[in-house]
Formats: structure tokens, sequence, C-alpha cells
């Protein structure tokens, strides 16, 4: 088994893991409701993909039936 032969200093243990951290995912803000989503994903608040309404809003839904 190979063992170092000297100890490994704090600074080039150090610049070794300078690339070993978390990627933040790509956000990018909504055309519609200005939040802040996933790129390429339908919006979480508005349900909004490229300008145009993918998932419909419960909340609209039941306004429309109790207006019936």
């Amino acid at each position: 088994m190979a063992v170092p032969k000297r100890r490994t200093s704090k600074t080039r243990k150090r610049k070794r893991r300078t690339h070993f951290k978390l990627t933040v995912p790509g956000m990018v803000v909504c055309d519609n409701c200005g939040e802040m989503k996933l790129a390429h994903r339908v919006c979480k608040e508005c349900g909004h993909y490229k300008g145009r309404e993918i998932i419909k809003d419960s909340t609209e839904d039941m306004a429309e039936e109790a207006e019936e």
C-alpha cells in the first residue's frame, strides 16, 4: 500500500479541494409572474412555460365553479 513520505500541508490539501464544491442550480426569472424558477421547467407559482399556461390554477377553477 502506498504511504506518503511527508505530511500533506494545509495549503496543498486546500488547493486540491478547491474544485470539490456544490453547484448552484440554474435559476431564471419567470416571464409571467417574476418569481425565480429552474431553467427549462414549468413555473411552480403560475404554471406557465414559454409564455403558455401549462398547469391551470386550482383557485381559478374553484372560482369559476362557484359562479356557475
